[in-house]
């Protein structure tokens, strides 16, 4: 048993590759080390800004020495075939053996692979490795041809057994492997030579490396919250920006400084997303005023001055970026001030998509579904309404402009900045959420009103235009809208009969009269600007230079771009009025089906599998979510008991028996059945179960005691089984027949109460 490392020295990896990489490089080499006959005991696979490295444990010394036997083509086959067979095994027609089978002779190749040593598996797999590694973007440098993330410097790549380390040769574009490696690019630049993977990680220890991504983690992690703790302050928790950190550095070196007070009336999350976005800072929080006052930025040195002059530059970068948040902050507050008319007018001009018009023909749509499902979930109408107009007006800010991540947060403190109140703020904020499977869902009735109706806007729009989602595409994230109505309606518990509001809504999205009036009011809009851009093309005819000319200029070119945005709108607003008729037709029904499917991967993860929940959609009622789920959890927890188990089997074979049956005689089965007719106590004990459990199931699926309808049910089970085990159904005499089919019938329609057994697998 001999162990590996192998190291691949370059430039500087980016920080968002390197977790990918480490998986690569170490499933790359295990996968073709395995597949060429060497087996191993475990491999790790690290990685820091300048290098990736693999440690495998217990490699075999050498492959094991390989004999096959392959059947061939009859010695009487055509010629191609034996070609063919030559070519696959590598082998000439004399290395063949003709062998007696009952059909004749037939060829076979008899092919032996001597062991081959592990250096030679190993440098074979690390070229092909190296030469094919699949970086999400690479580059040549000089004049050769291997292409590789960032220049690759050296290839450490050492087998360690009891005598000792031997370099596995290889040649790489020049690049020879050898058992040298450098340590930190400043503070131990130098090579040195290692023998095994715990020397390796050892002397780059002292050579100023941790090599362990986690491990930098946690020691920035550590620091930064000690060097906040001594200030009174907590460090905001930040995974990503944590990951992304400590893939910059080769030994973290965390420094705290504090924002100047001149910017800390700027939003804590104006403040904490300009550090991380353009400086990879942590943010301090003060505990006592809830505002961010300081940061933590990790340098990859040991400065003599304990870091103070690199504390001094970043200090100057960063008020620099916040003078500009600044800026972007107060001049947005005093457009919030004046009602951000000028933003509303704005969201005319920015096309939302060139089938579904503008910003502004979007909020409109949303503003009005919003008030008519507010009182669904409890909102104020007028509430939802304002929300809904206000929600995407932040878009025209500046600080959005400067950080899109900010839309939505920014809109809460402008719209608290114009005199709104708290529900309508809150909602501009939250209208987004849940933008993934983790994020926490808005449980405040204005903002739930308003984000449904923001992604019922987006699911029904597209649909319409005929963008769905097709396979691994989906460009408008569609099923991000359709996850987040299914987390909405059922983390609120909300009634909601989603076919009715996307039927109305498509009502409104296709109103032909409305469009008409909308496309003759933007005609008169279109005419207006179009005769102010020919005056003022007009005049500037008559200027020969000067400043008034370029304003001239400039109106010209506004105007010009205003005109075509208009026109676009009308084209668009056409286009929807020949679209009406067959979108209010199909709509509805194929929306659903794709909040169905998306509703069956959200249980799915919930634990329960997809045939209870497709056995719980074929029954009516099947667009009220919280309706579908209720069914479902009941179902489930059933069928995980014996008692459920079994008596889905005699649903189900109750209803085989009684399908075939109806369509052999080519009538239904469903009424009649009559216990004067049953010959065996199984038959009457049956009845005397329905009679009992009927009503009661009826009662319970009516007043939705889920639960209770499956103890209904499972109370036939005995009786079910009792009756399978002692009555023959099709038997000669036709009267006891039919009597028996109807019986059958009555079970299966107490089960289609609670759901459509025959669809549950197994």
């Amino acid at each position: 048993m001999a162990d590996l490392l192998i190291e691949l020295f370059s430039e500087e990896i980016p920080a968002r590759m390197q977790p990918k990489a480490r998986e690569d490089l170490k499933k790359l080499m295990t996968d073709g080390l395995v597949e060429a006959g060497l087996t191993y005991a475990s491999a790790g696979a690290f990685s820091t800004p300048r290098r990736l490295a693999l440690s495998v444990e217990g490699l075999d010394a050498a492959s094991k020495p390989v004999r096959e036997e392959r059947k061939g083509p009859r010695t009487d086959a055509p010629e191609k075939a034996l070609e063919g067979f030559l070519r696959s095994t590598g082998l000439t027609k004399d290395q063949l053996e003709v062998r007696d089978e009952k059909k004749g002779q037939v060829y076979f190749a008899v092919i032996e692979r001597p062991g081959r040593p592990a250096a030679d598996i190993v440098a074979e797999v690390l070229e092909k490795t190296i030469r094919n590694f699949p970086w999400p973007k690479s580059m040549r440098w000089g004049t050769g041809a291997l292409r590789w993330v960032r220049p690759l410097h050296s290839i450490l790549c050492i087998l360690t057994d009891e005598g000792g380390a031997q370099v596995v040769a290889l040649d790489v574009d020049g690049i020879k492997s050898g058992d040298t490696t450098r340590g930190h690019r400043f503070m131990a630049p130098d090579a040195f030579a290692v023998t095994s993977f715990d020397d390796y990680a050892a002397k780059l220890r002292r050579a100023k490396v941790m090599l362990d991504a986690g491990e930098r983690a946690d020691a920035i992690a550590q620091e930064a919250a000690n060097l906040a703790f001594a200030r009174g302050w907590e460090i905001v928790e930040d995974k990503g920006l944590l990951t992304e950190v400590a893939g910059l550095v080769e030994w973290p070196v965390p420094l705290m400084g504090a924002i100047e007070e001149r910017f800390l009336a700027l939003p804590p999350e104006v403040l904490q997303t300009s550090m991380k976005e353009h400086q990879k800072f942590f943010s301090a929080k003060n505990p006592k005023s809830g505002r961010i006052e300081g940061y933590v930025t990790v340098a990859n040195i040991e400065a003599a001055d304990d870091g103070q002059m690199i504390l001094a530059g970043n200090q100057r970068v960063l008020a620099a970026r916040l003078s500009d948040g600044l800026f972007f902050w107060e001049n947005d507050l005093r457009q919030a001030k004046s009602g951000m008319t000028d933003w509303a007018e704005g969201l005319k001009s920015v096309t939302f998509h060139n089938k579904l018009g503008s910003q502004a023909d979007r909020v409109a749509r949303i503003a009005a579904l919003a008030r008519e499902i507010a009182p669904l979930v409890g909102a104020d109408p007028d509430q939802a309404g304002r929300a809904a107009e206000l929600a995407k007006l932040d878009l025209r800010s500046d600080m959005v402009g400067e950080f899109p991540e900010l839309q939505g947060v920014m809109g809460r403190y402008y719209a608290l900045a114009a005199g709104e109140p708290d529900a309508v703020a809150d909602a501009a904020r939250d209208h987004y959420s849940p933008l993934g499977p983790s994020d926490d869902v808005p449980s405040a009735p204005v903002s739930v009103a308003v984000a449904l109706a923001d992604k019922i806007d987006t699911l029904t729009g597209f649909w319409a235009i005929d963008e769905k989602p097709t396979g691994s595409k989906d460009p408008f994230a569609l099923r991000r809208a359709a996850l987040g109505i299914i987390r909405l309606v059922l983390s609120n518990d909300i009634r909601l009969n989603i076919r009715e509001v996307v039927a109305q809504h498509c009502t409104q999205l296709f109103d032909s009269d409305q469009l008409a009036r909308d496309i003759a009011n933007a005609h008169d809009v279109g005419d207006s600007i179009a005769e102010e851009l020919k005056e003022a093309e007009t005049i500037l005819k008559t200027l020969d230079g000067g400043a008034l000319q370029s304003l001239v200029i400039r109106l010209v070119e506004e105007k010009a771009n205003e005109l075509q945005i208009w026109n676009e709108n009308i084209a668009h607003k056409e286009h929807t009025i020949a679209l009406a008729d067959d979108a209010k037709m199909a709509l509805p029904p194929d929306l659903l089906a794709f909040l169905h499917d998306r509703l069956k991967v959200y249980l799915r993860d919930q634990g329960i599998r997809h045939d209870i929940i497709d056995a719980v959609l074929a029954q009516p009622g099947n667009d009220d979510l919280v309706l579908v789920v209720n069914r479902a959890t009941a179902l489930n927890d059933m069928l995980k008991t014996e008692d459920g188990q079994n008596l889905t089997q005699g649903l189900k074979r109750a209803s085989n028996i009684l399908t075939q049956a109806e369509e052999k005689d080519g009538v239904e089965y469903s009424f009649g059945a009559d216990p004067k007719f049953a010959e065996t106590d199984e038959e009457r004990a049956l009845f005397t179960a329905l009679d009992t459990a009927e009503p009661a199931i009826k009662a319970a699926t009516a007043n939705e005691d889920f639960p209770a309808a499956m103890s209904a049910i499972a109370a036939l089970r005995a009786p079910i089984d009792a009756f399978f085990e002692a009555v023959q159904v099709n038997t000669d005499n036709q009267i006891m027949r039919r009597n028996r089919l109807n019986l059958l019938s009555r079970i299966r329609a107490a089960g289609r109460e609670i759901a459509d057994f025959t669809r549950i697998e197994g």
